[in-house]
């Protein structure tokens, strides 16, 4: 009889374990490729049980990169991804783990210390989710204008409301700021560089359906202070329509795309997006250095882009394709430095890899510098100045005995050169000690008394800033003024001269020069004949005009003379405000004044309105980028518009548009300390 019962214990057993394993095999889709259950697709779309409307943060905003510095990683237990990661993020920061209980909380520190996870190394948060998504419904990081860490909350695109939730409970165990932009997306289909620059794929158009493009853009710029939102097609052809799926931002220079073969029928999609990028100019102001990974997709799964970058090691999901070691060289090339660390999975897929299930958390008192870096050719002079913002969001000092430009030239060892302190989070250092030709290499370094230090490009040595001395110091031409402006109707018709002086003692000439405009028409009044000798001392004076009509867009259109000598090329800048491209003379105002100029504080500009009327100023830098727009309304007669000096502006050249009801003026002003 006793043998009976233990067969049919046995037997029952058997049955009971085998519908185990078999609801495990049958787990729903959406566990696995982000699909809705079938109880989600007909439950009432509610992913905002709690979320609410904000104002944004206090302007400007900063939208932190993913290849900055992280205090931690979010993951969601149950895990979604191999312990072996979680081991391997362990020992490079913090990792915290949501849990929906304390018990719940007990088993995931059990299961990580029987698998030698650096548990000191780990905290855990209380927070029920539904899925292991992490990265599409977890924080988006940002600092305001004073500086402050803060997260901006969205409604996530799936009815998961657990999981919505977790940027409002990540905020509260932070003790940050929360804020709601009321914009329908997920964190797989949105990308940063931290300078001002995002990428989507046009889901975040489908799914905001009740907004223009242009106010989900205004909605990004106030939320998170992204100027220049790329919005492109999805060339992985999936439901997902993630932007991670197929391509990376690794640094403010650099884009990962993903490559098929020339047979596959997305082949020409891939194409256009890799030039898309590659012809799009980077927050460092130059186009992007576009990278590309082979992931064709098929068996085994190739979602080579759905890494994580953290601190200075890069996690990539591989999956035991022939691939593999091709992907992980891809990115040592990209990146040199980083360490390039494979984990493997056969639960990887191409929509739903190792990005996806992963979350970091920025060092909220992060160390950063905000430096546009040299880059290309450089003019030769004596001394080349680096400058750059530094800003310690710990609010604690910054060492000011530890703020380094580092350089060298191709066959010297580095040179180490204490950068000074300025004003604002403005500082300064010059490279010396070169010759016309020299490829000079340079990072920046400081470090505060919270204990941080940081390098730029984050990597610091291995990955540095390079660019090349140009010109001959002992056969230079002097071109006056260094760029050619046109801001005033009356200077396309009369033209703005061009003095192109030999300074030497020896006669220089020039070759070739391009006389005419080619992003749009300026050209050269009566052009001499090549080659044209300028004896020693004297001067090459041109007049440059510019035809109408035209129509272009943009704000400051820029073109290039190239001047060509037997030993140099030289280069002037020539640009035109776009408001000059398509119209007929305006008539002026009765009296203008802009004043002081130069100026240290601010700007006054005077003028006569007539009439009660809008006025909207926008200032430039040199290279046209926007630095402040100010808008408003002016009384009858004389209009009095005062533009403050922002904390950050640099000194240097800038130049003013302003519109006073259908009329436009337009001047450069010079900022000065």
């Amino acid at each position: 009889m006793m043998h009976k019962k233990i067969t049919v214990l046995f037997i029952l057993f058997i049955i009971l374990f085998g519908r185990q394993s078999l609801a495990q095999k049958e787990k729903p889709d959406y566990r696995k490729l982000h699909y809705l259950s079938e109880e989600e697709m007909h439950r009432e779309f509610d992913a905002s049980r709690d979320f609410y409307v904000t104002d944004p943060p206090e302007d400007p905003v900063r939208n932190v990169a993913e290849f900055e510095q992280m205090q931690s990683v979010v993951i969601s237990y149950p895990l979604g991804i191999p312990v072996s990661l979680v081991k391997e993020m362990a020992n490079d920061c913090r990792v915290l783990t949501l849990v929906a209980n304390s018990s719940q909380q007990q088993t995931a520190l059990n299961y990580y210390q029987n698998n030698n996870v650096d548990i000191d190394n780990c905290d855990f948060l209380i927070a029920p989710t539904d899925s292991w998504w992490t990265r599409d419904y977890g924080p988006w990081f940002v600092f305001d204008g004073s500086n402050q860490p803060g997260i901006v909350n969205f409604p996530y695109n799936r009815p998961r409301p657990n999981d919505n939730d977790v940027p409002i409970k990540i905020a509260q165990y932070l003790g940050i700021d929360l804020y709601g932009m009321n914009l329908e997306t997920t964190g797989g289909n949105y990308m940063c560089d931290g300078r001002g620059k995002a990428a989507s794929t046009d889901l975040i158009w489908e799914e905001n359906s009740q907004y223009s493009h242009n106010d989900i853009d205004n909605l990004v710029e106030n939320y998170l202070g992204i100027e220049n939102y790329f919005v492109t097609l999805d060339p992985l052809h999936e439901y997902i329509k993630h932007i991670d799926c197929w391509g990376k931002f690794l640094s403010p220079g650099k884009v990962l795309i993903g490559q098929v073969s020339e047979s596959d029928y997305r082949y020409e999609d891939y194409e256009a997006v890799a030039d898309y990028f590659a012809n799009r100019t980077s927050s460092y102001g130059v186009p992007y250095e576009v990278y590309r990974v082979f992931s064709p997709g098929q068996s085994q799964n190739t979602p080579y882009t759905n890494s994580l970058i953290l601190n200075k090691k890069v996690l990539v999901p591989i999956t035991g394709s022939q691939w593999d070691d091709e992907a992980l060289q891809v990115y040592e090339n990209a990146m040199p430095g980083y360490e390039v660390v494979g984990i493997y999975s056969n639960q990887w897929f191409n929509t739903d890899a190792l990005h996806c299930r992963t979350k970091g958390v920025a060092d909220i008192g992060m160390l950063y510098f905000r430096h546009v870096p040299l880059l290309g050719e450089v003019p030769y002079e004596e001394q080349i100045e680096i400058s750059t913002d530094l800003i310690a969001y710990s609010g604690e000092d910054i060492y000011t005995d530890s703020v380094f430009l580092i350089y060298k030239t191709a066959h010297e060892s580095y040179d180490t050169v204490l950068m000074v302190y300025q004003e604002g989070n403005t500082w300064t250092g010059w490279i010396s000690g070169f010759s016309v030709g020299d490829q000079v290499s340079y990072y920046l370094y400081a470090a505060d008394v919270s204990g941080r230090h940081v390098s730029s490009p984050f990597i610091g040595m291995p990955d540095p800033f390079e660019f090349e001395v140009v010109g001959n110091p002992e056969y230079e031409l002097v071109l006056k003024p260094d760029t050619v402006l046109f801001l005033e109707f009356d200077q396309m018709i009369d033209g703005v001269e061009l003095r192109i002086l030999n300074n030497m003692d020896i006669p220089v000439v020039i070759d070739h020069m391009n006389d005419y405009g080619t992003a749009f028409p300026w050209y050269i009044e009566q052009p001499p004949d090549f080659p044209y000798q300028i004896m020693e001392g004297d001067s090459l004076v041109l007049n440059i005009l510019c035809d109408l009509p035209v129509t272009m867009f943009g704000e400051l259109l820029s073109d290039t003379i190239f001047i060509e000598t037997s030993n140099n090329v030289y280069k002037e800048l020539v640009m035109i405000d776009s408001d000059l491209l398509s119209m007929t003379e305006k008539t002026p105002t009765e009296s203008f004044i802009a004043y002081p100029n130069p100026f240290t504080d601010g700007v006054t500009f005077e003028f006569s309105a007539g009439a009660a009327t809008t006025y909207e100023l926008t200032v430039f830098d040199i290279t046209g980028r926007v630095v402040d727009k100010i808008n408003g309304t002016v009384s009858a007669d004389l209009g009095n518009i005062t533009w403050h000096v922002g904390q950050n502006l640099r000194i240097g050249t800038y130049f003013y548009k302003l519109k006073i009801g259908e009329i436009n003026k337009s001047g450069r002003l010079i900022y000065s300390r």
